[in-house]
């Protein structure tokens, strides 16, 4: 740690060491979870709502509303954790499975009767204040439509609520023109029968294959395209073995002849060029693609056996790039 040499045993004075302090925490009090689980802070804030709408309320009734905010937000919050649980991802409607009790208004608590009656969310899904029924629909239209979303496990708070941000609320559902649909659906299709090809004319090879993510490829697709509309001009990629065949053949187009040669023992490199080479799910390649008239450089880097090795390659490579541009200012801010 650089402090090997203090002393921090026995010594009577306190000694600087290594700061193992978390950034953002303690917990911000101001954390929508925090006041769903206090009943006071909520009544508080239910009170000061009232007043502000020129409104009074007895305790009595700020107390009840408190009690029905806390429901509603523990149902808010248990769609965030366990929502994708409940998703619809059966196109056809052949399978259905049994949704989570804990997904309903009654396993809160919430009988019927208080099914349209005004509840205080101070802003939470975009409401000050809503049903339960508007939010039940607003959380099944976010959590449960034909994409499961499941974030709540991730440690970085910021990166919780980046997703938060833009996948809950009122008017976060994401819409796709028939054409949008059809390309991304080409795309699936394209990396599917790519692997079925691969493992039918080359049985047995190791290979890596990308099955059961095949949305990877009209992931990237999008994310290269709206980058270059923003003014990305340069991407690099890091990525372990599986799906690299894929990538490499359909969103870094990499001539199928190339990669089929390579499966019939050919090697990568050129005829000048030395060096016993690497297994194709090894290697990495440098293309440039063009959507709507946007030109973007790709590269995707080797990457050993050792998976995460590739890590710091890619981002001395970028940082490398930003140096010789110039371009770090902006990117150290």
């Amino acid at each position: 740690m650089g402090l090997e040499g203090q002393e921090f045993v026995g010594s009577p004075e306190k000694e600087a060491g290594p700061s193992w302090q978390k950034k953002h925490w303690p917990i911000d009090n101001a954390d929508e979870l925090i006041s769903a689980l206090d009943p006071t802070k909520m009544g508080v804030e239910i009170k000061a709502a009232a007043e502000k709408s020129g409104k009074s309320m007895s305790d009595a009734e700020v107390a009840d509303a408190a009690e029905n905010s806390i429901r509603a937000m523990m149902l808010i919050r248990t769609y965030r954790v366990r929502g994708h649980l409940g998703a619809n991802l059966d196109p056809l409607g052949i399978s259905k499975l049994d949704e989570p009790a804990d997904l309903t208004p009654e396993f809160h608590g919430i009988t019927p009767d208080e099914m349209d009656k005004p509840v205080y969310l101070g802003g939470v899904l975009g409401f000050e204040t809503a049903s339960i029924r508007e939010i039940e629909a607003v959380l099944r239209a976010n959590y449960c439509g034909p994409v499961g979303l499941e974030y709540m496990h991730i440690a970085d708070v910021e990166e919780r609520r980046f997703l938060q941000d833009r996948f809950e609320g009122k008017d976060a559902e994401i819409h796709f023109t028939p054409e949008g649909k059809k390309a991304i659906l080409n795309k699936v299709i394209e990396g599917e029968e790519y692997e079925n090809f691969l493992g039918k004319k080359y049985v047995g090879t190791k290979r890596f294959g990308l099955d059961g993510g095949e949305s990877m490829l009209p992931a990237l697709e999008n994310i290269i395209k709206y980058g270059g509309q923003a003014g990305v001009r340069d991407i690099v990629y890091g990525m372990a073995h599986r799906g690299r065949l894929n990538i490499l053949a359909n969103v870094m187009a990499k001539p199928y002849k190339t990669i089929f040669h390579e499966f019939h023992g050919g090697s990568a490199n050129p005829d000048d060029v030395g060096g016993s080479g690497d297994v194709k799910y090894h290697l990495g390649t440098s293309t440039d693609r063009e959507f709507d008239g946007i030109n973007v450089h790709m590269s995707l880097v080797p990457n050993p056996s050792h998976l995460e090795a590739v890590d710091p390659v890619v981002l001395g490579k970028v940082r490398a790039q930003q140096v010789a541009r110039d371009d770090l200012e902006k990117h150290d801010q």
